[in-house]
C-alpha cells in the first residue's frame, strides 16, 4: 500500500471502530493523524495510545457534532490547527455518525434532524472548511453504508443520511478534479464495531447477517481501514467519485 510519510490526516470519530481502525492504519503508513473524538476520553486516548505504541505520530482533537451551537466545526479546526502546527492537510476522512432505528412511522422529528446534523451537516461543513487548507493532490474518504443499496426499513433514516453523503462526494470529486483532490466513499456493511452490540447478544441473527453475505462472515473495521488507506495513497490517483462497496458481498443474491 502506498507510502504516506510527511502526509497528515484528520480522522473524525476516530475513538472506536472503523474510525480507531482507521486512524491506526494511516498512522502505520506513515501520516500525521488527527484523532478526533466527541466525548469519550478514555477511548480517544487508547486510541492515542495504540498509534503511539506502533510508533505512529497523532494527536486528539475533540468537539462534539449535532448541537445547536454553530462552534462545532470551528471547535474541530482549532485544535486541528493546534496540532498541525501550520502544515497543511492532505487527508480528511469523514467516519464520525450515528445510528439511528426506526422506520417511517417511528421516527420523530428530533431523531431525524439529530441524524442529519451527525451525519450530514457536520461532514458538509467539515469539508467546507477544510478546503482551503488541503494540499492540492488531497483526499477526501467519506465513510458511507450498505443501507444506501439494500432496503433496510428501520434504518431509513440512517440510510437517507447515508445517501447524502454519497452524493456529495459524487458532487465535490468532480468540482474538485482541478485541483486534482480525489472525492471517494467506502460502503462499510455490518462490521464488527460497538455499533452492533445488540446483534451480537443474538447468534443467530449474526449467523443470518453472516450467510447473507457473499464472503461468510461479519466485517472487521480493518476490512474497512484498509481500503481507506488504499485511497488515500499514490496508488488511488485515479480513482474519484467513486463509492467502493466494502460489504464483503452483503446481500447480492436472494440465497436459493
Amino acid at each position: 500500500m502506498g507510502n504516506l510519510t510527511g502526509k497528515a490526516a484528520l480522522v473524525t470519530g476516530a475513538s472506536r471502530g472503523i474510525g480507531r481502525a482507521i486512524a491506526r492504519r494511516l498512522a502505520a503508513d506513515g501520516a500525521l493523524v488527527a484523532v478526533h473524538y466527541a466525548t469519550n476520553d478514555a477511548a480517544a486516548e487508547a486510541t492515542l495510545a495504540s498509534i503511539e505504541a506502533a510508533n505512529g505520530r497523532a494527536f486528539l482533537v475533540r468537539a462534539e457534532f449535532g448541537l445547536e451551537s454553530d462552534d462545532e466545526v470551528e471547535t474541530l479546526f482549532s485544535g486541528l490547527a493546534e496540532g498541525l502546527d501550520g502544515r497543511p492537510l492532505d487527508i480528511l476522512v469523514n467516519n464520525a455518525a450515528i445510528g439511528h432505528t426506526g422506520s417511517i412511522e417511528s421516527a420523530t422529528r428530533e431523531e431525524f434532524d439529530h441524524v442529519f446534523a451527525v451525519n450530514v451537516r457536520a461532514p458538509f461543513f467539515i469539508i467546507q472548511r477544510a478546503l482551503p487548507l488541503i494540499n492540492d493532490g488531497g483526499r477526501v474518504i467519506n465513510i458511507s453504508s450498505s443501507v444506501t443499496r439494500i432496503a433496510v426499513s428501520h434504518e431509513l433514516v440512517y440510510g437517507m443520511a447515508k445517501g447524502a453523503l454519497d452524493i456529495l462526494g459524487r458532487t465535490l470529486a468532480h468540482s474538485l478534479g482541478a485541483r486534482n483532490i480525489t472525492v471517494n466513499s467506502v460502503a462499510a456493511g455490518v462490521t464488527d464495531t460497538d455499533m452492533i452490540a445488540m446483534l451480537r447478544r443474538n447468534p443467530e441473527v449474526m449467523a443470518g447477517v453472516a450467510a447473507a453475505t457473499a464472503l461468510g462472515r461479519i466485517g472487521d473495521p480493518a476490512d474497512i481501514s484498509d481500503i481507506v488507506a488504499f485511497l488515500a495513497s499514490d496508488d488511488a490517483r485515479w480513482v474519484t467519485g467513486h463509492v467502493v462497496d466494502a460489504t464483503g458481498g452483503m446481500c447480492l443474491g436472494l440465497g436459493i
